[in-house]
């Protein structure tokens, strides 16, 4: 059986660099609000099942020590891999009816395999931790700024 890429962790509590003082007067960490990003993790499942068992463990453990890193910072915040393409519909609606497809709609061989949302001061550090993420050593990463509920953003 195929050992998926997945990066999925459940949603941790923020830790930070800000001490504060809890009710009992112990000190607490407290993140102040960063922007979060989202790093969208692309892979390619053909190069993926090119790789070999020590390369892709050596790809879960490089992704487990990076998280590890990112909860103690208190820049993580959630993300999940996500289910084989072929699992996947495509929904499109033209003059009111919508067409459902099987499977994206991708003209690359490379195909979203997760994503992992971060909590960071800057798009600079944001960006340096997709370039650390292994599958940006393979394929590709994209960070895009999450839009606050506002929307003020656009």
């Amino acid at each position: 059986m195929q050992r998926q890429a997945t990066y999925g962790v459940e949603n941790r509590s923020l830790a930070s660099t800000y001490p504060m003082s809890d009710a009992r007067g112990g000190r607490r960490n407290v993140r102040r609000p960063d922007v979060k990003y989202m790093l969208l993790i692309y892979q390619n499942p053909a190069a993926w099942e090119d790789l070999s068992e020590e390369e892709r463990n050596r790809v879960f453990g490089d992704v487990d020590a990076l998280m590890e890193e990112l909860t103690r910072s208190g820049e993580f915040v959630g993300g999940e891999g996500l289910a084989d393409s072929s699992q996947t519909k495509t929904v499109r609606v033209r003059d009111g009816v919508p067409a459902v497809t099987d499977g994206p709609f991708v003209e690359s061989k490379e195909q979203l395999a997760g994503y992992c949302i971060v909590e960071c001061e800057t798009p600079e550090r944001a960006t340096e931790i997709a370039a650390r993420w292994p599958d940006a050593r393979y394929w590709a990463m994209e960070v895009r700024p999450i839009m606050e509920p506002a929307g003020e953003e656009m």
